[in-house]
């Protein structure tokens, strides 16, 4: 196992009816901007549960965050940050509210030029607006972690920092139920890669970090399909699993101690720069394409997901690592979300384009070991076809 330090401080409000917490997590005197995105929270009791519990709170709000939040949108919260003095922020939404949430909260108190700069050159965040979130679409994790992805002029950049990590997280399964079929899929095929991220690289005998991995995998590819069969779908017990899960599979336990890769997102993030295509989906597409071209790599942790995962113990380690990632496939079509560019139109003639933005984006070594070069992105996009 690697050397890490491991520290996560985000308070975890979880279960129905916990939306009413935010009154005393939140500090009576603060001056609150609640930010959420296109107004389905009005629709669903989420917006009126969270008044209520700002009732006694000065407020304002901020809306039209929107997924993968643009640098374009977020500029705008500054000005009423700056008008109405406020102190503290309430993200109340997805991911993307979330993520563009942290980066108003770091863009408010940044003393450089451009906000941009944090982002598009990695500049160390030297203060933050404080954050809560109310979490409505489990998926991306960010709900209890130290990083936000923005987008501007056709760049997905990630930017970190412990100063943006949300001070609590209310996760309430039943806010979960006026979700899309398309939601519910996005949210579990992202939770699966970002565990297949942190999992599926090289063995340092991180056997805690494996089983809680493992543990997280088994239970989004048992409680997915759940979440979309008529039957089941309306289940708490499923939606809770499922919402847990996805914040554990990206709160920083998992990769303490161990190697990562994150390629697949790195090109997911281009794939969805250009053609605005899910993030989900291109992750769903991506991950089994990086999994045969890296196969060599990726051998004795890849048999070890085959037999762990899906019980393959019979055949050679070829046979075993192909139905692994035949597996792979056929639960994403069981979560309805596509396994190759083609699917999504994207097709050979597009690979250049897709290539050329992983080199002017300084993602030219990606991966565990930084083996992954523009020609072996260009590999793995031709195998996605």
């Amino acid at each position: 196992m690697l050397n890490f330090s491991f520290q996560n401080t985000t308070q975890i409000h979880f279960g129905e009816g916990q939306i009413k917490t935010i009154r005393q997590a939140i500090p009576a005197s603060a001056r609150v901007l609640v930010t959420y995105g296109g107004g389905s929270i009005k629709s669903n009791g989420v917006y009126e549960q969270v008044a209520e519990a700002l009732s006694e709170h000065t407020w304002f709000e901020f809306s039209g965050i929107e997924p993968n939040p643009s640098y374009g949108t977020l500029i705008k919260a500054l000005d009423l940050i700056q008008q109405h003095n406020i102190d503290f922020l309430l993200a109340v939404g997805g991911g993307s509210v979330i993520d563009g949430t942290k980066f108003i909260a770091a863009a408010a108190l940044y003393n450089g030029d451009a906000p941009w700069e944090f982002v598009a050159s990695g500049q160390v965040i030297e203060q933050a607006l404080p954050i809560g979130c109310v979490l409505t679409l489990p998926a991306t994790g960010s709900e209890t972690n130290v990083g936000s992805v923005v987008t501007r002029d056709g760049a997905k950049l990630a930017f970190h920092s412990p100063l943006i990590r949300p001070l609590f997280a209310v996760l309430d399964p039943l806010v979960t139920l006026s979700l899309s079929d398309r939601q519910i899929s996005n949210g579990v095929v992202d939770a699966f890669v970002h565990v297949m991220e942190q999992y599926l690289t090289y063995n340092v005998n991180g056997k805690v970090q494996d089983r809680f991995a493992e543990g997280l995998l088994l239970t989004l590819i048992e409680e997915g399909p759940k979440a979309l069969a008529p039957q089941t779908k309306n289940d708490l017990e499923v939606r809770g699993n499922i919402m847990w899960a996805a914040t554990m599979a990206l709160n920083g336990l998992i990769s303490a101690g161990v190697p990562q890769d994150w390629s697949t997102h790195m090109i997911g993030h281009e794939i969805t720069a250009a053609y605005g295509v899910d993030h989900a989906r291109t992750l769903s597409i991506v991950l089994p394409a990086v999994m045969k071209i890296c196969k060599d790599a990726k051998r004795e942790k890849l048999l070890q997901y085959a037999e762990r995962i899906w019980n393959l113990t019979e055949g050679d380690n070829e046979i075993r690592i192909h139905k692994a990632i035949e597996l792979t496939e056929q639960f994403f079509e069981v979560m309805q979300v596509p396994v190759r560019l083609s699917q999504i139109d994207i097709a050979e003639m597009n690979i250049d384009t897709l290539v050329e933005q992983l080199t002017q984006h300084g993602m030219t070594q990606l991966g565990e070991h930084g083996t992954i070069t523009p020609e072996v992105s260009r590999n793995i996009l031709t195998a996605a076809l």
